[in-house]
């Protein structure tokens, strides 16, 4: 089972409750767990709000959003000239191009945020806290430089999907994987 949705929003605060909603109802229909609902809200949430705050005015951003055999895979892309992690994050090795705590998977242990004990959380500034509310919430979170014309970020955000029993999504899952549905 592949779902996609892409969306083109302006750069405006009324884009991300709509967003939030269009995604939310897709992960709904398909029997996705309230919680991991949830999560991806906030996270997408999170993602979509860095845009308003440093993107440029003047351009749309894009959400993207796929399911594919229960992973969800959402990319928020914006056009503002991109920005620097290791910044946000105050010195913490970060950086947009995949190095470091900026390409995290939270099931390796690294970068999974305000949880880690080492109290880096208390020193972010407001903004680098988004970015680690998006790793306590997701399975796999990257920041990529977009190049070309339009410079800007991609935010890439990946998480395994727990599902309500008999839900359509997992019953297409298993159909395609050759199961019973």
């Amino acid at each position: 089972m592949e779902i996609k949705l892409g969306l083109s929003l302006p750069r405006d605060e009324i884009s991300i409750p709509i967003v939030r909603r269009i995604c939310a109802q897709a992960l709904t229909v398909l029997g996705v767990s309230p919680d991991c609902i949830a999560d991806v809200e906030l996270a997408l949430t999170e993602a979509c709000a860095n845009v308003l705050a440093h993107a440029t005015a003047d351009d749309d951003y894009e959400v993207r959003v796929g399911v594919d055999n229960g992973l969800a895979v959402i990319e928020v892309v914006d056009h503002g000239g991109g920005f620097d992690v290791a910044k946000a994050l105050e010195g913490g090795g970060a950086s947009p191009n995949g190095d470091g705590p900026a390409d995290s998977d939270s099931s390796d242990g690294e970068g999974e945020g305000e949880g880690d004990g080492d109290g880096a959380a208390e020193h972010l500034s407001e903004g680098g806290r988004g970015i680690l509310l998006m790793r306590a919430l997701m399975d796999r979170v990257r920041f990529d430089a977009v190049e070309g014309p339009h410079q800007g970020t991609r935010v890439h955000l990946e998480k395994v999907l727990t599902w309500n029993d008999r839900s359509p999504g997992a019953q297409l899952i298993r159909a395609r994987a050759g199961g019973d549905p």
